[in-house]
């Protein structure tokens, strides 16, 4: 079971099988088409994922742009990634095992991005604020950030109870932490619905959002942890 913030340790053994889930499957084909339609990516723009996984999201992305960094700090999750651009013959993605959470990452400090997206991952990263922050600092100067994740819940989504995740996210908490990030909100919109009994036996559900961001010129954010 996982006791800390960001572990890769339940992403490591779940990797082989991550997949096999249909219902994955679908809100990762539902965030990839929402972003798409968000940000119409472009062959000239640089794009990094982070939370990648097994690459549901980063497959759909990567041939509309002109590079994309996949990153996770899943090792097992990026082997299942490699062995997906190894047979579609797609050269565009760079896969690393990075945990752009940590404020010691250096791995993309010469670096930055036209487009960053993830889904649902920030719920697992423990400094919201400081994170977001960082993302905005890797952002191109007019570049968009695009975030999917788990609307404000009950605590019972996920069902390991010690899996230490945020339930959710407020829009208009998230919108002022983007905001302080020097990031500007363009849209929020509802993209997908989990409908699943929780760990609490109760059938609920759970809607996933989608928010972009600009990222305003000339604005680069220093963030001291």
């Amino acid at each position: 079971m996982a006791d800390t913030w960001n572990s890769p340790d339940k992403f490591n053994r779940e990797a082989s099988q991550w997949d096999e889930n249909p219902q994955r499957r679908a809100v990762a084909l539902e965030v990839a088409k929402a972003i798409i339609a968000a940000t119409n990516p472009k062959n000239t723009m640089s794009a990094l994922e982070f939370g990648c996984g097994t690459g549901l999201v980063t497959m759909e992305i990567a041939p509309l742009v002109k590079s994309l960094a996949a990153i996770d700090t899943s090792r097992e999750m990026l082997f299942v990634l490699k062995e997906k651009i190894r047979t579609s013959g797609i050269e565009n993605i760079e896969v690393s095992s990075t945990n752009l959470s940590s404020p010691s990452e250096s791995a993309f400090n010469e670096k930055s991005f036209d487009l960053i997206y993830s889904s649902m991952t920030l719920h697992h990263i423990d400094d919201t604020a400081g994170f977001i922050i960082r993302i905005a600092n890797l952002l191109s100067p007019g570049g968009i950030v695009a975030l999917a994740d788990l609307d404000l819940e009950d605590g019972f989504f996920h069902d390991d109870p010690l899996e230490k995740v945020h339930h959710g996210f407020d829009r208009e908490a998230l919108t002022d932490l983007l905001k302080a990030a020097g990031l500007e909100p363009l849209s929020f919109e509802t993209i997908y619905t989990f409908n699943k009994t929780n760990r609490s036996g109760v059938a609920a559900v759970y809607p996933v959002f989608l928010v972009t961001a600009n990222k305003i010129e000339n604005v680069e954010l220093q963030h001291n942890v």
